[in-house]
């Protein structure tokens, strides 16, 4: 399985208000709202052209803000997996193999983008980042 494109058709950033609330959470979501075959001209490979569209979401709760990104991955992938991924798709389930792999590059590529517009934003990180801490001695 290859990631042949990955691109953002959609990106949304909405802050409602100036002061953030005492008691915010912060959830995130992936949604896949298509995984089909897709043919292509331009690639001539043995393997087969699936294609996936997807949101990803980081709400900041109650009514703080909310970012959006909508997207698109291409992936070459063997016929037999392919099949069975598109089969299973039917049931709107995602073969948990490709789930996996699927699920990991949204998030890569997906926090990424949205640390940058939370940045830009002002909003508090979705995210732990590493930090450092002094020695205590022990």
């Amino acid at each position: 399985m290859k990631l042949m494109g990955f691109n953002f058709n959609k990106i949304s950033v909405r802050k409602e208000n100036i002061h953030l609330p005492k008691d915010f959470k912060i959830n995130t979501n992936i949604d896949v709202s298509e995984i089909k075959t897709a043919k292509s001209d331009i690639l001539k490979t043995k393997e087969e052209i699936v294609a996936v569209t997807f949101t990803f979401v980081v709400e900041y709760s109650p009514d703080f803000a909310k970012i959006e990104l909508e997207g698109n991955l291409v992936f070459a992938i063997e016929p037999n997996l392919s099949k069975e991924i598109i089969k299973q798709w039917e049931d709107k389930k995602i073969h948990e193999e490709f789930r996996t792999s699927l699920f990991n590059i949204i998030l890569k590529k997906a926090n990424i983008k949205a640390l940058e517009l939370e940045e830009e934003m002002n909003l508090p990180i979705h995210v732990p980042l590493p930090t450092v801490r002094e020695d205590s001695g022990q």
